[in-house]
């Protein structure tokens, strides 16, 4: 039997794993929600109780040793392994527990306010909800489902699709009603702020009020402000409290429509070349929670309509396409009684975990 006193720590290994898939300190470390230094000195730790050099490090380059190129797969292995012992270990004992890994905006608008659902039918299943900017590897065991926003036409081929998006401007209900700043025709927005999503690399030209109005014919209007954002749940925040008005992504914002809490003051809206697809870690195979989630995300999805077909190449601006125009406003859904909002959510327990504030 080997020694425990030869054994690096188990954080050791799950740092050195990380690193050695990234070969960046910088994008491991925020895997492992350390700082970089942090993570440096546990890889220096580690190194030294191996007694070789696990990694060079050059000028804006990582590369694995030899001596690190053997470690890494036996590390996987017993990182896989343990996951799933501890996965075996609580089905057996009945802690059934679904681990989802999602983006903020898909958790925070669409997920949450949807879960008391799954809650109420499963209320033997837990689930851990991972709301995070990064994509986890699904291999490494942890995460048993994963709800990603992929362009269209390359999305993963074992991925189940649940929902394409639009996007349309909304307004809170009391921005709408200002008589002092009407939003009856496109030319009013110059009379409004308007609340973006900062993209400095351009990945979401669609999100940009530029193409959009650009698109909708009035490519030179001023708007009376701007306020920018990082997270698109700070910006959906701020046109629920009116001040201003956003780019709505349906469904992500069907909630709050139906509720009352946002309206759409103009009936154009435009695809987006992305949609959300559910995906199943291969250790989740044959788990009947894990089917369970999956099969309630796709009632729900299905359930709530579906957001439409996207560009398949990807297109903005002149590539939009314009859905027909509606008529009439979307009526508010009946609020529920304090009371009722409160048993619901007792009935959920929800863990969310993510690093950005």
């Amino acid at each position: 039997m080997p020694n425990p006193r030869e054994i690096p720590s188990l954080d050791f290994l799950k740092g050195f794993d990380a690193t050695a898939r990234h070969l960046s300190f910088t994008l491991a470390a925020q895997e492992m929600f350390l700082t970089q230094s942090a993570l440096s000195r546990q890889i220096k730790t580690l190194e030294e109780q191996v007694g070789h050099p696990l990694f060079v490090r050059g000028h804006r380059e990582l590369r694995l040793t030899e001596a690190g190129a053997a470690l890494q797969p036996v590390v996987r292995a017993v990182l896989a392994d343990l996951a799933r012992a501890v996965t075996a270990i609580r089905n057996r004992h009945g802690a059934r527990r679904v681990n989802l890994s999602t983006t903020i905006p898909f958790a925070s608008l669409w997920l949450i306010p949807r879960l008391p659902r799954f809650r109420q039918a499963h209320p033997d299943v837990e689930v851990f909800v991972s709301a995070d900017t990064q994509l986890v590897d699904l291999e490494r065991g942890e995460i048993d489902v994963a709800v990603r926003y992929a362009p269209e036409d390359r999305a993963p081929a074992n991925a189940t699709r649940l929902f394409g998006e639009r996007v349309v401007p909304v307004v809170s209900p009391a921005l709408l009603r200002d008589r002092r700043r009407p939003l009856r025709k496109l030319e009013d927005l110059a009379g409004h702020v308007l609340l973006h999503l900062e993209d400095p690399l351009g990945r979401w030209p669609w999100m940009d009020w530029s193409t959009w109005l650009t698109s909708s014919g009035v490519p030179d209007l001023k708007p009376a402000g701007n306020l920018r954002f990082s997270q698109y749940d700070l910006l959906l925040q701020a046109a629920l409290s009116g001040q201003g008005v956003a780019l709505g992504r349906s469904p992500l914002i069907d909630h709050a429509v139906a509720r009352g809490e946002l309206v759409m003051p103009f009936p154009k809206r435009y695809d987006s070349p992305r949609g959300y697809f559910a995906m199943r870690g291969a250790q989740a195979a044959g788990r009947t929670e894990v089917r369970q989630f999956i099969a309630w995300l796709c009632a729900e999805a299905a359930a709530g309509g579906d957001a439409g077909p996207s560009d398949p190449d990807g297109g903005a601006g002149a590539n939009l396409r314009q859905e027909g125009q509606r008529k009439g406003k979307p009526r508010p859904a009946p609020r529920r009684s304090a009371a009722a909002r409160r048993n619901a959510k007792n009935k959920t327990r929800i863990n969310i975990k993510s690093n950005i504030g």
